[in-house]
């Protein structure tokens, strides 16, 4: 099996590092793309001067999907595996992913932390921005049964594909800047495409050098989870009572939760009523534009926003193999 390791990363030089010591430690004879953000931290000098890097893609996008479809266009390998630049994989990773593979056409693992760090959640290529936490730092798969299907959830920055699902799926949906991964799940289910765990495909997250100004609490994007949240659901299953019970789940938890924060003083009655209008403006946002996807693109794929709907990705492309 020929690997091809795709690592996304915006800002994250010395992690970046450490995941790349990882996957040349590891994955020697993998192929190795790094896509870049607009990272303003040196990132593409100390990119270029690896020897371990196949290719470097710098793209203009701060959003993680883009990045992933950056990488995966350019990958060769008939194995494609996304990890973020803030995992270092295991010892055993390589062997896991071609297990994996072998059994199923999609492959993910326990991603670990010795310690976790809020400001992270702010970060649009970390591990926690794609949606919700429990998706991304977790040692357990996590499934879910909405509308009659069975949806098994991976960690995008630590899944492995088979080149020709990565085809069916036409990659990562670019109209979300979070969620990528899960609303792939949804589509993997809807197409019966398998998605196996195995312990042996482990990365451990790095976290952060420096803790956030304000001690590591970061204020969440309420419009844009509920936009994300809306749209993967409205595009995948349209409106159904299934769908808005469970976007009216979500809400109501982090109305309570945000309630908790204004009696214990660590949030003002103002800021939960805002909230609370971010979270329906979101809503209406997402599910009118996931309506319209689901229109757009009526195939079992649902992805009119996917890798074969633009070519102008990259900005520059920085390529050993040529």
């Amino acid at each position: 099996m020929d690997l091809s390791v795709v690592v996304p990363t915006l800002n994250g030089r010395d992690r970046l590092a450490a995941c790349l010591d990882g996957v040349a430690a590891h994955a020697p004879d993998a192929e190795v793309v790094v896509v870049n953000g607009p990272s303003a931290d040196g990132t593409t000098g100390m990119v270029r001067d690896r020897d371990d890097v196949d290719v470097l893609v710098e793209i203009s996008d701060r959003t993680v999907n883009v990045a992933r479809n950056a990488g995966i266009e350019v990958a060769t390998g008939d194995a494609v595996a996304l990890v973020n630049y803030d995992n270092r994989i295991d010892e055993s990773w390589v062997d896991g992913v071609v297990d994996g593979l072998g059994r199923a056409g999609v492959v993910t693992g326990p991603v670990g932390s010795a310690a976790h760090d809020a400001a992270d959640a702010d970060d649009p290529f970390s591990a926690e921005a794609d949606g919700d936490a429990a998706a991304d730092r977790t040692d357990y798969p996590e499934r879910r049964q909405i509308a009659g299907r069975d949806v098994t959830y991976f960690a995008g920055g630590n899944v492995a594909f088979r080149r020709e699902v990565l085809r069916d799926l036409d990659g990562f949906d670019e109209y979300l800047h979070t969620g990528g991964s899960r609303d792939t799940a949804h589509r993997l289910a809807r197409m019966d495409h398998e998605i196996v765990w195995n312990d042996a495909v482990a990365v451990t997250n790095e976290p952060a050098s420096q803790p956030a100004a304000d001690g590591g609490r970061v204020e969440r994007d309420w419009r844009w989870k509920y936009r994300a949240l809306a749209y993967r659901l409205a595009k995948n299953y349209g409106i159904r009572p299934t769908v808005l019970g469970r976007t009216g789940k979500h809400a109501v938890t982090d109305a309570a939760s945000t309630a908790r924060d204004v009696i214990s003083g660590e949030a003002t009655p103002s800021g939960w009523a805002a909230h609370g209008r971010d979270v329906l403006m979101g809503i209406a946002g997402g599910s009118a534009d996931g309506m319209v996807a689901r229109a757009r693109d009526r195939t079992p794929r649902r992805n009119p926003n996917g890798l074969s709907a633009r070519a102008d990705r990259a900005v520059a492309k920085y390529d050993r193999r040529e």
